[in-house]
This record gives C-alpha cells, structure tokens and sequence, in this order.
C-alpha cells in the first residue's frame, strides 16, 4: 500500500493553523526524508482574526521543522487577480485587517449561507498563489481532514475546481486522539485549550461559526474579544442594503447582545445545532 502522506507535485499543502494540520505535515515531512519536493508547497491564509497563538504555532512549525510556508493575506483590489499578499509572521496582520477590507469591499457581512469569508480570505490567496507565482494550471490541494470526519471528508471529494483535493489523514485512519498524542510528544505546541479534541479559539477568535455557547465562553474569558465582531456589525449596518447584511448570524443574538448577556451573567446557549464548523477554514484541534 502506497504512503498516503507521500505527495506527489504540483500540490500545495493547506496548514490552518492547528494541530491536525500541523500533525499532517509533520508526516507529509517525514515521508518525504524531512525535505519537501520542489513542487510541493505550503500555505497559511490569515485573515487577521486568529489568535497570536496560532500565528507563533505556524511560525514554530517552520522553524523547528525546517519547512518554508507561505504567509498569504487577501487585499483589496479593483483586480480580482491582486486581492493577495505575500506576508511573513513578523508583519502579518492581527487585528483583523484583511477580513475588515473584504466586508467593505463586499459591504455586507458573511453568514453560514453565504460564507464568502472562507472563500475570498483563505481559498482563493491559495489559488491565485498557485497560478501567478508557480504557474500551475492544475494541483492537488491537501487538507488536513481526519479519518473521524466523515461527511466532512465526502464533502471536499465532490469537488469541481481546478485542483483536486487529497486527505492523507482519513485515508491513513488518524483520529483527533492520534493527534492529541502527537503533540504530547513534542517540545512545542499550539498554545491554545485543546478540550475533548476541540480547540475552540482556532480558526478566527469569534467566528460565526462558532456555537453561541462557545462565543458566550470566550467572551467571558476575554471581554476585548467581542470588540472587532461588534464594530463590524455596526458598521454593516450602514452599508448593508439589507437588514440581513448587517449581522452575522440572522438566527441568534447580535454579538453586542451576547456580550451584553455575558457581562449580566445571562447565557445564549442554543445547544450544538447552531454550531455550523464544517468549512474549508474549520479544524476541529
């Protein structure tokens, strides 16, 4: 049976931020004698709304294991073909600036329907990096989903674009306990809470995503994180031509209203039915 880890160029290997993508090129390294091919290349898309512990995760990623990843960020542009930017760890944005842009460009915010975040922060800087700086008609984009992830997984098989999606991690039967054993081993790690396989602060702080439990907790933990996604959703309000457009979520309180009901001790806990983290940008630890 062929090393499912062993990837065959042109591919781009997708790294979120987390530890199950994080575990993913450690054996992507590994089957490759700790030196990718030439046309084997990693990519981080920020959209300046991760933690800074994610951010010094991916930059301790490169460095201990000797791997060049490329920092990419969306920009604004009247050209669909410069809406990104090369960026490094040192001068990444961390107040949520290129997400900000995309919501004044697009003048209404993204929602679990219309989730144009994930696809114009993070899926297509990957794209356009792979045709205008390596030239690539066609590549394989590896994801780092688990064998414990099965309708995500069916999900990015059923795919239409121009690359094709490999899963080295399902098809080898990696779990979210293989990977929490992993990163026991280690000398370093993400330093975010890994509880019962989930690190709720990965991906973007506060994403809709996100149950509204999980959002209330984060709040309550850190006050400050409410900030950005309140000022957002007021200042959609202005531009959205729809009420629709002005809030992230149409299905449950404002985040001026959760954070409210967080500092009076009141809890929106709609259960796990409106936690919706099954995109390209989602890892579960």
């Amino acid at each position: 049976m062929s090393d499912p880890f062993k990837i065959g160029g042109p591919a781009l290997v997708s790294f979120s931020g987390g530890r199950t993508s994080g575990y993913m090129l450690w054996r992507i390294l590994q089957a490759h004698g700790g030196t990718l091919p030439p046309d084997v290349h990693v990519t981080f898309a920020n959209t300046g709304k991760e933690m800074p512990q994610t951010l010094d995760f991916v930059k301790a990623c490169q460095d201990q294991w000797g791997v060049h990843i490329e920092w990419l960020e969306y920009e604004a542009s009247d050209d669909p073909q410069n809406r990104w930017t090369a960026v490094t760890h040192d001068n990444a944005s961390r107040n949520g600036e290129p997400f900000k842009a995309l919501i004044r460009a697009k003048q209404y915010l993204p929602n679990p329907v219309t989730r144009f975040c994930t696809i114009e922060l993070k899926i297509r800087p990957m794209k356009f990096f792979a045709q205008q700086v390596m030239g690539w008609e066609t590549w394989t984009n590896v994801l780092g989903l688990r064998a414990d992830e099965p309708s995500r997984v069916a999900k990015s098989r059923n795919n239409s674009d121009v690359w094709d999606n490999a899963m080295p991690l399902a098809v080898a039967g990696i779990t979210k306990s293989d990977v929490a054993q992993f990163w026991l081993r280690q000398n370093f790690d993400l330093m975010l809470p890994n509880i019962n396989g989930k690190t709720a602060l990965g991906n973007c702080d506060l994403c809709f995503l996100k149950s509204a439990a999980t959002i209330s907790a984060i709040i309550r933990a850190n006050p400050d994180s409410a900030r950005w996604w309140i000022e957002a959703e007021a200042e959609a309000e202005a531009l959205a031509s729809k009420p629709s457009g002005a809030v992230f979520r149409s299905d449950r309180p404002s985040y001026a209203e959760m954070a409210k009901a967080v500092r009076e001790q009141r809890n929106f806990d709609y259960g796990t039915r409106d936690e919706l983290i099954d995109c390209f940008c989602g890892e579960a630890a």
